[in-house]
């Protein structure tokens, strides 16, 4: 039997690479038609961005959803946001919680309260002093349970903040919680005079402390952030301007980077990788990651409240040849809830390829012939191609799915338009996370917490398990970290079992760039760092 398990594997990963490398093909050619006649507009500005060394362009593979720095939840619209606006805590290259608008903090000995110097001198982009008050009118906007932002849930356990004087903030929770300075880094602050005159259109309208001013965003087309001459820090950016172009298709991202057309490419599309790396002008970084790829299966559905059905779809996904087919072999399987490089992660072990299992599950669940469903991701070249490999998988188990592509705006809707779970219409998702705030809790709560049903937070499993809130609640609250890795290693074995997600993998983070550019880096949770950006 294992002999015949191994020939059949081999030969559905070759019939795989067929199908996929076929639709992928016909897909490219489309697209690459599109984007060339766009590109022949920008031909003027690419040459530009080649000759005067001082505006780059940053090619990505999907649209950003808001610059409104708290309620964001995707990657890209962090990248953005952290362009132009800065926190009182911030992230090193490492994803170390360092200070930035805060000179220094100290924490109570009862780990209930939080004071933060704050460095002085410093302004808006429109004028306004930068001081405690400030930084008060932004906790407080995203405390307002009226205003449903994102970032509320994280600073649920805030009792008070107060602003004593100008240069100090003292903020008061109701419980410890370990992961607090992490989200502290995550609470960027927002211009006072700009939430008041832009209200809820400031997601449109950034005005932060950052290094890169607001300049202009074409939702689809382009983000143009421009140099801030008044920046607090004396290192001012080496770059006049930075413009993001969202171009969800590989061919085309990379056809830009060849021709100079961008400067950087994020994500560099895998199966490209081996191809332009003897080109002297270009330059590929990869980086080990906290990015999990993962389907989520919304368990307050049928069939997939059913536990069986859910390990049975785990069971019937050959994970390697994933990682082979999809990500070109530069990633690894993903054996828990989160990545290794994610604070107190802990491995698990099963769901091997199986196909006899996962039918067995299935029969078990009274679904012995399959079922039909839809399965959701957005329109970049790498999500279809994951999305239609997991749909070649599951039809050999008699699961038909229905691969439905969208744009990353409008699939964000479609998901938080449900006012209740039982409006949602969500199925199955293919997606990625990291948590950008660094933490275990940030990999985990959002998820997997049944207060963060959509639109709160991200738990598109509609996942609820008594056992599991109650263990995150306990792991915010524990003082000791040895005493936290054992309430998270429960956490990611009781989730493990359960299977809200199909577990697929771990990306690595792979980036293009020119060879004459320096100082764009991307961190290990996908986010683009452009501070210190510079083409020799």
């Amino acid at each position: 039997m294992k002999v015949q398990g191994k020939m059949w594997s081999t030969l559905m990963l070759l019939l795989i690479f067929t199908v996929v490398a076929a639709g992928c093909s016909s897909s490219s050619g489309s697209s690459n038609t599109g984007t060339g006649s766009a590109s022949t507009g920008q031909s003027g500005s690419a040459q530009t961005v080649s000759k005067n060394k001082k505006d780059i362009v940053i090619a990505i593979n999907a649209n950003f959803i808001t610059l409104d720095p708290h309620n964001t939840s995707d990657t890209h619209s962090i990248t953005a946001a952290r362009t132009m606006y800065e926190g009182l805590m911030g992230f090193d290259k490492d994803m170390n919680v360092v200070p930035v608008l805060a000179d220094s903090y100290k924490i109570s000995d009862d780990g209930l309260v939080y004071t933060f110097t704050l460095k002085q001198n410093i302004k808006f982009h429109d004028g306004t002093d930068f001081n405690a008050e400030a930084v008060k009118v932004n906790l407080d906007r995203i405390r307002d349970e009226k205003n449903n932002l994102k970032m509320r849930k994280s600073f649920a356990k805030v009792t008070k903040v107060e602003a004593p004087d100008a240069k100090t903030v003292v903020i008061t929770l109701s419980e410890p919680y370990n992961a607090f300075l992490n989200k502290m880094a995550m609470a960027l602050i927002v211009s006072p005079k700009a939430l008041k005159e832009q209200a809820e259109n400031i997601g449109k309208n950034p005005v932060g402390t950052g290094p890169f001013k607001f300049k202009e965003w074409v939702q689809g087309d382009r983000l143009v952030v421009v140099k801030n001459p008044d920046y607090w820090q004396k290192d001012l950016p080496k770059v006049e301007s930075i413009t993001f172009k969202p171009v969800p298709e590989n061919g085309s991202r990379i056809a830009m980077l060849k021709t100079g057309e961008a400067d950087f490419i994020y994500p560099m599309p895998t199966e490209q990788v081996s191809e332009v790396q003897g080109d002297s002008n270009i330059v590929i970084d990869k980086v080990d990651s906290t990015i999990v790829r993962y389907v989520t299966l919304n368990t307050m559905k049928k069939p997939f409240d059913n536990v069986k059905v859910r390990q049975a779809i785990n069971y019937a996904i050959n994970k390697d040849a994933y990682i082979k087919v999809v990500k070109s072999g530069l990633g690894a399987k993903l054996d828990s809830t989160m990545s290794s490089k994610t604070q107190y992660y802990s491995k698990q072990s099963g769901y091997d390829y199986d196909v006899e299992k996962a039918k067995s599950l299935l029969a078990e669940a009274g679904y012995p012939e399959g079922f039909t469903a839809e399965i959701w991701g957005e329109n970049d070249s790498e999500t279809m191609k994951g999305m239609q490999f997991i749909q070649q998988q599951l039809a050999l188990v008699g699961i038909k799915l229905d691969v439905k592509s969208m744009e990353g705006g409008t699939l964000s809707e479609q998901i938080n338009s449900a006012a209740t779970p039982e409006q949602a219409k969500i199925q199955m998702w293919y997606v990625s996370w990291s948590p950008s705030s660094g933490d275990a809790d940030g990999a985990t709560r959002g998820l997997f917490s049944s207060e963060m049903f959509p639109p709160a937070g991200s738990n598109t499993a509609y996942y609820k398990n008594p056992n599991v809130d109650k263990w995150i609640a306990d792991a915010n609250k524990a003082t000791d970290p040895n005493q936290a890795k054992t309430i998270y290693a429960d956490i990611q074995k009781t989730i493990w079992e359960d299977a809200p997600w199909v577990f697929m993998g771990v990306d690595q983070v792979i980036s293009g760039q020119r060879s004459n550019l320096s100082g764009v880096k991307v961190f290990p949770d996908g986010s683009i760092s452009v501070r210190d950006a510079e083409v020799k």
